[in-house]
């Protein structure tokens, strides 16, 4: 079934072609991962397709009665409104009903015909499974960070929260279609994974643009690149796409090269004839300048390798010793120990708010630590490219902004180019050089950015979230310049492909000022916690088998021994400690049922019956062991 269709789309920025009489569709089952450089016009045509924009041409059909959910880069909210109002703004008939059912639970309950009321709004309710979709409510808006603040007022916001609230609404609405555009920026990692099994387990049609390519790869089935205003499609994921591509790419360039022959010849023949030439001969002419269009076309740009010099790094690089740094009183790094070597790659992960970007200024000494020492090596040159980005001056053209910085770049073999040739190697080609930067996509800005720290030729780069809106073709680019580089890399990215293909360690950000040194990538460390959680799974398993098979008093009398006296007053109190956290935790979990708006509430008791499910696994364990000695 074809839920939305797109005849002849165009669409013009100025002197700029985005794309040209594209024809598109999506069908039920569809996932499409849209792909191409930044500036080709890639949220553009999402917002196209959901009716955001309209093109210069062509016709935009969706299906009657199919349900689209659109998450652009920069969400529209009601400013005047919290974020509760925010989120719950879609006239869904579930939620309409859990809407009618929380407000009847609080109106008075003395008026004619409330249980008569209540019972029907139960029993639509449990019809609906309306009790199911309020629980997936809860987790959306739990694993979103959004718990403690739904009555806060949006204008109020950061970026990055203003980005989790549009998500929270469009995944609560369930729409039949989803169009989304980098939805994992501002995520963590944690957050970005249960994300991506969201997706692939609830939402069945979309189409996503994501630089995320283990994201790409886990959501999507087909793939759609605009490239040079045109479009290809390819029925298979991420790896597919790019060997057919690299096919694709082949036969044009060899049918370019032929085009370019056959011009010369015909240009010798055209030049040859009399000015007043036979009708005989025009299909010539006009096969010519058929030739000489296809023969002035691009062939495809080869893999350009950047390379820039590396400042002179001495022996000593920078030595952390016993840092900590607090915030009322709350640690964001405790006791923290390292010292940074030449060569070395480490990543950084762990949830938002846990303090990685105040290790970051603690490094750089734009943030000062409580305690602790830092020494730093006399040839240690920073490169620090935060998540904010350096200031860019949109009045400027980008050749300008980077020659404020150099004229003339050493790269690492020795040899020197223009600060022109040095923006071609970062796919900047001499058009857009020459652009305003006002006229730039948001990832070309960021990518714009990320150049000017490289340009300086720092010996420790400091990396904050540099994947941010950079398009697929530009992170080759940079992970093969990182690869390359021979001073010391510090990276905090939510880009798991990225981390995976550089860092060799991790600093793992565990909370209350814990960090874990990690001897591996990303997927090794996920991996290590899978395995240690399956060998605590097994061991509990075999001291339960250990239980249940233990020898009675009639097989092995005289190897029993007796409780002491310690033991059987440990005994008893296990007993009432066991009884007391089964009431708390059956009362908890019914006022769970309950809670509907006051999520900082929410958050309290599901973290309360974490801590009770562990009381009660390890209280029973005891008593279980000392229940055989009685």
């Amino acid at each position: 079934m074809n839920y939305l269709s797109a005849e002849n789309i165009s669409k013009i920025y100025g002197e700029k072609l985005l794309f040209k009489n594209v024809n598109f569709g999506i069908n039920q089952g569809e996932r499409v991962g849209l792909i191409g450089i930044n500036g080709c016009g890639k949220s553009t045509f999402l917002k196209i397709l959901a009716g955001i924009e309209i093109g210069d041409s062509g016709i935009i059909s969706l299906r009657k009665g199919v349900t689209l959910g659109y998450l652009g880069q920069n969400p529209t909210f009601n400013e005047e409104a919290n974020v509760f109002d925010n989120v719950f703004t879609a006239n869904h008939p579930i939620i309409n009903l859990i809407r009618e059912y929380e407000n009847h639970l609080n109106a008075d309950k003395n008026q004619p015909q409330y249980e008569e009321k209540l019972h029907q709004l139960v029993e639509q309710m449990t019809l609906q499974h309306a009790w199911e979709y309020e629980n997936r409510i809860k987790e959306i808006i739990s694993r979103l960070g959004l718990g403690d603040m739904m009555q806060k007022m949006v204008s109020t916001l950061s970026g990055g929260q203003r980005k989790r609230v549009a998500m929270a609404r469009i995944l609560i609405e369930e729409p039949q279609l989803l169009i989304l555009d980098e939805p994992t920026n501002h995520l963590d990692l944690e957050t970005i994974e249960w994300l991506e099994d969201l997706i692939h387990n609830r939402f069945e049609t979309l189409i996503i643009v994501t630089h995320d390519r283990y994201f790409l790869d886990k959501v999507t089935n087909q793939i759609l690149e605009i490239d040079k205003g045109e479009t290809y499609k390819y029925k298979g994921d991420y790896g597919y796409f790019l060997e057919k591509k690299a096919e694709r790419e082949q036969m044009r360039d060899a049918e370019i090269e032929k085009a370019r022959n056959l011009m010369r010849k015909e240009l010798d023949w055209i030049r040859r004839q009399p000015k007043a030439r036979t009708t005989k001969a025009k299909y010539r002419v006009d096969a010519f300048e058929g030739l000489q269009e296809k023969a002035k076309l691009q062939k495809a740009d080869p893999t350009l390798a950047l390379q820039v010099k590396t400042s002179r790094q001495g022996g000593k690089v920078l030595d952390m010793k016993r840092i900590w740094k607090s915030y009322d009183n709350q640690p964001f790094i405790a006791d923290f120990t390292h010292s940074f070597r030449k060569g070395e790659k480490v990543g950084i992960i762990g949830k938002n708010g846990m303090g990685k970007s105040t290790l970051l200024n603690i490094l750089t000494g734009k943030l000062q630590a409580d305690k602790g020492d830092i020494e730093l090596g006399d040839t240690t040159i920073f490169g620090y490219y935060t998540q904010e980005g350096g200031e860019l001056n949109e009045n400027k053209r980008v050749i300008e902004e980077v020659k404020d910085i150099a004229e003339v770049v050493e790269l690492a073999d020795g040899s020197k180019i223009t600060a022109s040739q040095f923006l071609t190697m970062f796919m900047f080609p001499p058009a857009v050089q020459h652009a305003f930067i006002s006229t730039m996509s948001g990832g070309e800005k960021r990518r714009l950015q990320l150049l000017k720290v490289l340009i300086k030729n720092p010996n420790f780069l400091i990396l904050d979230e540099p994947t941010n809106d950079l398009d697929i073709s530009a992170l080759n680019v940079l992970e093969d310049f990182l690869e390359a580089f021979k001073g010391t890399l510090v990276l905090v990215s939510h880009d798991r492909y990225f981390m995976d293909r550089l860092v060799e360690h991790i600093f793992v950000f565990e909370g209350e000022g814990k960090i874990k040194d990690f001897p591996g990538n990303y997927t090794e460390y996920r991996e290590r916690l899978k395995e240690e959680a399956e060998v605590e799974k097994e061991k509990q398993r075999q001291i339960t088998n250990v239980q249940v098979n233990s020898p009675t008093k009639t097989e092995a009398p005289s190897q029993k021994r007796k409780l002491s006296f310690k033991e059987q007053r440990r005994y008893e109190q296990l007993s009432g400690e066991i009884e007391q956290l089964e009431k708390e935790k059956a009362t908890l979990t019914h006022e769970l049922s309950t809670i509907t708006t006051d999520f900082v509430r929410l958050q309290e008791v599901n973290s309360r019956l974490e801590a009770i499910s562990d009381e009660l696994d390890e209280k029973e364990m005891e008593w279980l062991e000392l229940s055989e000695l009685r």
